[in-house]
């Protein structure tokens, strides 16, 4: 499929406004054995936080990153700073009770509080900015759904409280709102930190992949280069945990995409971050760039490699933008993976009750930016000796009988379906039909095979297998990527790793007598 901008209303390629408008210094890929007293895997906003905390405990730490600093979802989020993550506090108070469900928020307002009094004090020219949060309903059925959720904010005692309208443009049935959150640009946050952590004596190394660990006390981490880093402790930030198979977070989490587009509009968001409580989804936020002000559109989840027809979700936004704002051009548009656990609660902290010196972070749902931050702040108190009120909250090691074994048996099922349907696939197409700018699975020597040429007319052909564990990846037409439908795992056209929990790339397919 080739671009045409004539027709087209997107950019030809995805990429997030925050990345696009800020330049992250580089760093060095790591060449040589080390040690330290913390190894942080993962350098988004949780592994560059936890980094940057621990260094200025005067802990010796070391940050590596398989790609580049930032790269990941947090380059790629919408940057919304709140507790407020949907409807979630009468359903937790209903499966945890009324004490750690105020733990939950409290910590995600814990984290809140640290990102402004961080970006005070060092002065971060981030576009942090306080605003109020909504979430709101068009549909009469879920009108109830918001009533329940005011009277969870009252007897948690959360700020805030049931609205019939909210300011936007469009008629409301009902809405709630959480006072005083706010928002900011990520990239220009994290810049500043990262350095702060250089001048902390902090080490950072990019193009970095770890493949292994060799538990103890101390541990060592292997890359893939084969150079080894040997440190006391251990924090698996990386997204999904890089040693996934010893807490069995391959069964344990599921990864979703959803979408955003940063668009010139003709009607303004009169202030304030706002999700519905609809399906499907929709996220609104405003964005300065060049001082301009743009509308960030989100929403439109689906299981990661089970999309039908990426473009379709993009689409829908802009027509949402069109129909609600007078959208008049959309300047940017990305998507973003997270990764939801059984009872939708993250796991932080030890990854197994017995090796108490290897820790993660992972399962955002989607509110990485307080939920990682509070990741950081809890994964360095642990490693620090120090007492936390939400050690046991978010235990990787804990479960719950009610919600997660329904969630278990349903997320399971799913991925056997697709590990199944992916092997017995009937594959009629032939790489040679493709058009400049077209990928999509194919038969190459009686074998499914994946395959993309590119707007040069080049052909790239991989072997569609996840190098995770074995399921078959399917094409992402809008990002021109391959994604695992069973654990997230997503690849470039050419096959090298985007995102976890695979390590290895897919394995290039030859074309014999074809022409590329």
């Amino acid at each position: 499929m080739s671009f045409d901008p004539s027709k087209d209303p997107f950019p030809q390629f995805p990429k997030s406004v925050w990345l696009s408008e800020t330049e992250m210094p580089t760093y060095p890929k790591l060449a040589n054995d080390m040690e330290a007293d913390v190894a942080v895997v993962g350098a988004g906003i949780t592994g560059v936080t936890t980094a940057y905390l621990l260094a200025s405990k005067g802990f010796k730490v070391v940050l590596v990153d398989a790609g580049k600093i930032a790269n990941g979802t947090t380059g790629h989020t919408t940057a919304k700073i709140t507790a407020q993550h949907d409807l979630v506090y009468d359903e937790f108070i209903s499966h945890f009770g009324e004490e750690k469900s105020r733990l939950y928020y409290e910590a995600n307002r814990d984290a809140l509080n640290f990102i402004k009094k961080t970006v005070e004090d060092h002065a971060i020219p981030c576009q942090f900015k306080e605003e109020d949060a909504y979430i709101y309903t068009i549909e009469e059925a879920n009108v109830a759904k918001i009533e329940a959720e005011s009277k969870a904010y009252e007897k948690l005692g959360i700020p805030g409280g049931y609205l019939a309208q909210v300011g936007l443009p469009f008629q409301t049935q009902a809405a709630i709102v959480m006072k005083n959150q706010a928002l900011f640009d990520p990239i220009l946050f994290l810049k500043h930190i990262a350095q702060t952590f250089i001048q902390l004596g902090g080490k950072i190394f990019e193009q970095t992949t770890v493949v292994g660990v060799d538990k103890g006390t101390p541990a060592t981490l292997k890359t893939s280069e084969g150079f080894h880093i040997k440190c006391n402790f251990v924090v698996s930030s990386s997204h999904f945990p890089f040693n996934d198979r010893n807490g069995f977070y391959f069964a344990r989490l599921h990864a979703e995409k959803s979408y955003a587009l940063a668009a010139k509009t003709e009607i303004s968001l009169a202030g304030g971050m706002y999700i519905n409580a609809d399906t499907p989804a929709r996220s609104l936020r405003t964005v300065m760039v060049n001082e301009e002000e743009l509308l960030l559109i989100g929403g439109e989840s689906h299981k990661t490699g089970q999309g039908v027809c990426t473009f379709q979700y993009y689409e829908a936004l802009r027509q949402f933008g069109v129909e609600q704002f007078n959208l008049q051009e959309v300047r940017y548009h990305w998507s973003a993976q997270d990764l939801l656990t059984l009872d939708k609660l993250p796991y932080i902290g030890r990854e197994v009750s017995d090796e108490p010196n290897i820790l993660i972070a992972t399962g955002f749902k989607k509110w990485g930016m307080t939920t990682s931050v509070a990741a950081a702040i809890l994964n360095t108190a642990l490693i620090a000796g120090e007492k936390s009120p939400y050690e046991e909250l978010f235990a990787p090691s804990r479960f719950h009988a009610d919600p997660m074994i329904k969630t278990f048996i349903m997320s399971n099922a799913n991925i056997a379906k697709h590990l199944i349907a992916g092997k017995f696939d009937i594959v009629h197409r032939q790489a040679e039909g493709l058009q400049n700018d077209e990928g999509a699975v194919v038969r190459v020597n009686g074998k499914r095979a994946g395959a993309y040429r590119d707007t040069s007319g080049e052909l790239h052909v991989v072997d569609t297998t996840c190098t995770h564990m074995g399921c078959e990846v399917e094409w992402n037409e809008a990002e021109r990527s391959w994604d695992c439908p069973c654990h997230g795992s997503r690849f470039s056209y050419t096959g090298t790793v985007i995102e976890g929990p695979a390590k290895q790339p897919l394995t290039q397919v030859e074309v014999p007598d074809q022409k590329k």
